[in-house]
């Protein structure tokens, strides 16, 4: 399951809330915060894969450049938000969340809409949702997957994630 950014689709009222401007975006300010959120229990799963370890090992990459986080905050509150690991110009999502109506979206809207902009190819989205399918995201064939993932990786990395967060005006 990919997401091509120049495929990202905001349904209108999703656009509405992002002329709005309600929700302000930061970028790699609450990477621990974020990847915890994500990890907390959900309605009806039990645990996650998202161990100390795991935890430990994407601050590491945080650290390291390699991994970020798009966070969405509401009146000062972190209210959503993803994180996931960038190599060359692929991007690759781990997981997200939301703790208000279409935060989730909002960071994921900010980020396609940016990576479009840097020339990224691609989102692993890994998973098949609904949820991605409504924004966009498709499924491909494997081999498409790994010929794409083939050129991108090679590609110049961004060296310095700092995202235009007037993107929707």
């Amino acid at each position: 399951m990919v997401l091509f950014p120049r495929e990202f689709k905001a349904s209108h009222s999703l656009i509405r809330i992002l002329r709005r401007k309600i929700f302000e975006i930061r970028i790699d300010t609450a990477f621990e915060d974020v990847i915890r959120t994500c990890a907390a229990p959900r309605g009806g799963q039990q645990g996650t894969w998202i161990s100390e370890e795991m935890i430990a090992a994407y601050c590491t990459l945080h650290r390291l450049g390699y991994a970020h986080s798009v966070e969405v905050y509401l009146e000062d509150r972190l209210v959503g938000g993803l994180y996931g690991v960038s190599i060359g110009r692929i991007f690759y999502g781990e997981s997200m969340f939301s703790l208000v109506s279409n935060a989730s979206k909002i960071a994921l809207a900010h980020l396609a809409r940016q990576l479009e902009r840097w020339e990224f190819g691609m989102i692993d989205c890994q998973m098949h949702t609904p949820h991605l399918t409504s924004l966009g995201a498709r499924e491909i064939p494997r081999n498409e997957f790994i010929s794409s993932l083939q050129e991108l990786i090679h590609c110049n990395p961004i060296n310095e994630w700092k995202f235009d967060t007037d993107l929707y005006t």
